[in-house]
């Protein structure tokens, strides 16, 4: 399949049919890696990996796949390159584009990765940004239609910290129609107009109470809120009340799953008991990023 964007930066930019044919192309792919019948799609493809920031999930995912694939993957860090010490993002682009057939840009500002999108000839990716991670959301779509066999009628339960995840995955349910109700300390919501634009689709419901937000979820979500970056300090604003916890589980449907994109502290977000526990599907979450992040890269080349 080819999609209908160049880039993909926030999640928003893939329509809501291109999103389930992506997600079916991913679980397609994935039967495919599991019976040795994967074809080298993407052979003497290369995929630029530009990181400034730290990353196992995101950058093994992208370079296992290319190479499964029958590309390879060049490793850059941002600090290492000429932009470290002053070249443009628009040169960088330029110059790039030069080399590669596809750009994967895992960085602290979203405006950085938007403006080597906005220069280069191939497509971008958004590894991550501190506004969104649309990577994550669509293995996370996946591991949820793979586990639930559907997406209508499906409500989703986000607990925490309305951050760059909760802002991909919330424009992922408003391509596949998947209620969304958003669990956070005051001054911890999503972006606004993120929630306002994916409202036309689907229903987004902001709320302080974990236990609102729980009811009658088939599935749970949560992420870190005190990361590498933040001090313990954080915690106080979310401890013990927007911890995922079993007795928090308990409110949900007893048949929901609890995801988690890693890396998780754990009893800090989550209990031990739940990420470990039988309604844990964290680990087909993270692998799942191999095989979406395959499909996304043949569909943003066209192959």
């Amino acid at each position: 399949m080819k999609l209908g964007t160049k880039d993909l930066l926030t999640g928003d930019e893939i329509s809501s049919k291109e999103f389930l044919k992506l997600i079916d192309f991913s679980i397609k792919l994935k039967k495919q890696n599991k019976t040795g019948k994967e074809k080298p799609l993407l052979k003497n493809k290369t995929l630029a990996m530009i990181f400034e920031k730290p990353s196992t999930r995101t950058r093994v995912s992208f370079e296992v796949g290319i190479l499964q694939l029958g590309g390879h993957a060049i490793n850059l860090s941002l600090q290492q390159m000429q932009h470290s010490r002053g070249e443009s993002a628009e040169d960088t682009a330029k110059t790039l584009s030069r080399y590669v057939d596809v750009i994967v840009v895992r960085a602290y500002e979203h405006d950085f990765i938007e403006e080597l999108a906005k220069h280069s000839t191939i497509p971008v990716i958004n590894g991550l940004s501190n506004s969104y991670h649309p990577c994550q959301t669509l293995a996370d779509l996946m591991t949820i239609k793979e586990h639930k066999k559907k997406f209508k009628d499906l409500k989703i339960a986000w607990i925490g910290d309305g951050n760059n995840v909760c802002n991909s995955l919330i424009f992922g349910c408003s391509k596949t129609q998947i209620q969304i109700s958003i669990a956070t300390p005051k001054g911890f919501e999503p972006n606004s107009d993120v929630v306002k634009k994916a409202s036309k689709f689907t229903t987004v419901d902001l709320t302080n109470d974990p236990e609102f937000a729980v009811k009658d979820a088939d599935v749970v979500v949560t992420d870190t809120f005190v990361s590498i970056h933040d001090t313990d300090a954080k915690s106080e604003k979310f401890l013990p009340t927007f911890q995922v916890n079993e007795l928090l589980m308990n409110k949900a449907k007893n048949n929901a799953i609890f995801m988690h994109c890693l890396p998780a502290k754990r009893d800090y977000e989550v209990s031990s008991s739940v990420i470990d526990g039988s309604q844990s599907v964290v680990w087909d979450e993270a692998e799942n990023r191999l095989h979406t992040q395959k499909a996304l890269l043949i569909s943003l080349l066209g192959i």
